[in-house]
């Protein structure tokens, strides 16, 4: 799978398929590196997608601002067991008192409880992130009490980002670029679209639903109050597998700079928390932590408006996965890669789920998170479930449309019952089905989680 023609085979077939316009991917293992692409940039320019082809990172920024939080506490500047408010004194929610039982670590294991996922402000400049915090405590409450459940979370990381500017004294966007960007030797990436169109820069795309025909994104990045989530980091494929590398080799760079601590980095790759369900992977810190066979693999998936980008190191195996491309539905071709690659190693065993005849009525009712409400009836031995997106200003609901591409319009889904309390979409084959396409829930239905997000039951 690190041989470069098979690479590009398995990429164009899947680009000539589906559509997606291109798709850039490298591999390093053993001391060797392949880079690919595919396709074009940008349809409405016509720019080949090329191996140097910058691109967002997304969330794998969460794996870069939790570094930046490990550097201050082997400095002595935080501890991962204090509360955030010892930092942050200005850290409120609207739920009283959940802010103050949040600690360092909880924001980094998205089980801060942090009621934020879709919570979009838009700010610029110096004082973004301290919008958000102040905005976040008159807006946001909590999901539940910290540590309890993993729902990933782009709050948590945020107020993490905001922790880091109160703590130095520096912006989070210059603590990124000179702490982990030029410390690690990620000679092409930058946080900002002013800097990228200097070079090669794809942007991601949306496909129509009724003809298919894909059109590039009318919004480039989120807002920079995203900033430590993903929203404005943009690099290459070279960057990322620099980045992976360190994780390789116990926090030092390819060029020999230590980065992280051997600690730090073994504490990352540390599972903190597991749900016990197959469709929510289990967490370090910063990383998510799946199991593929006997292997495990540190992964980090990164979505921006079109796009969808994937970091994947295997310790194991001196292996780093880092691909992007420039249309959502890449994200089955990014998990094949990465299936094919860890299967030359080891015997990875397709998912397998039937059917089951369970009583459902336990699971009826109404869930919620900030902004969205999914309404769930059982009907004919399967779950019907209705999700509304209830934006909380015309800001915000801008910002949400243009990342998902459009307005928000979703028809009732049917799922069947796989195992208690975990249910898998209807008119999907079960055999071999990702565990991303899996919603589960948790105590006594209290909870219900997809794509690894919980919302809670309430009162209609």
């Amino acid at each position: 799978m690190n041989d470069a023609k098979h690479l590009s085979e398995k990429i164009a077939a899947f680009c000539a398929a589906t559509g997606v316009p291109g798709v850039v991917a490298g591999v390093h293992h053993a001391g060797e590196q392949v880079r690919v692409a595919h396709g074009v940039a940008n349809t409405a320019t016509g720019a080949a997608m090329r191996a140097d082809t910058g691109f967002l990172f997304g969330s794998i920024t969460k794996v870069m601002t939790t570094m930046l939080v490990l550097r201050q506490v082997e400095r002595g500047v935080l501890d991962l067991d204090a509360p955030v408010v010892r930092y942050l004194p200005e850290f409120r929610l609207a739920t009283p008192g959940a802010a103050e039982r949040i600690q360092v670590r909880h924001l980094l294991s998205h089980t801060s409880g942090i009621d934020a996922d879709l919570f979009f402000p838009d700010a610029a400049g110096p004082g973004a992130l301290q919008a958000y915090v102040e905005r976040l405590g008159r807006e946001c409450g909590s999901l539940f009490e910290p540590g309890r459940h993993v729902s990933y979370s782009n709050g948590g990381m945020i107020v993490a980002g905001r922790l880091l500017e109160v703590v130095t004294g520096r912006p989070y966007h210059a603590l990124l670029e000179e702490e982990i960007f030029a410390a690690t030797g990620l000679a092409d990436a930058c946080t900002g679209a002013e800097k990228a169109v200097r070079r090669p820069t794809a942007v991601g795309h949306f496909a129509d639903p009724a003809t298919g025909e894909v059109r590039p994104t009318g919004m480039f990045m989120l807002p920079a109050t995203w900033g430590p989530a993903g929203a404005t980091p943009i690099g290459t494929v070279e960057d990322l597998l620099t980045l992976g590398r360190v994780h390789l080799a116990g926090g030092v760079s390819p060029a020999g700079r230590r980065v992280l601590s051997a600690a730090s980095v073994a504490r990352m790759a540390t599972v903190t928390h597991d749900m016990g369900t197959p469709g929510t992977t289990p967490v370090g810190l910063g990383w998510l932590v799946r199991s593929m066979g006997a292997t495990t693999v540190l992964t980090m998936t990164g979505a921006s408006p079109g796009g969808i980008a994937v970091l994947a190191v295997v310790p194991e195996h001196d292996l780093v996965l880092a691909a992007y491309g420039n249309d959502g539905r890449a994200l089955e071709l990014l998990d094949d890669l990465l299936l094919d690659l860890v299967g030359q190693f080891t015997e990875v065993p397709a998912p397998s789920f039937t059917r089951q005849d369970l009583d459902l009525a336990g699971y009826a009712g109404t869930y919620r998170s900030n902004q969205l409400r999914i309404d769930v009836r059982a009907d004919g031995g399967e779950l019907v479930e209705q999700v509304t997106y209830e934006p909380a200003d015309d800001d915000q609901e801008r910002v949400f449309t243009g990342f998902v591409g459009g307005p928000f319009t979703a028809p009732p889904q049917r799922y069947v019952p796989v195992g208690a309390g975990l249910f898998a979409p209807a008119g999907i084959p079960l055999a071999g089905l990702p565990s991303y396409y899996l919603v589960s829930y948790h105590d006594d239905a209290a909870y219900r989680c997809s794509g690894g997000r919980m919302t809670r039951r309430t009162p209609v």
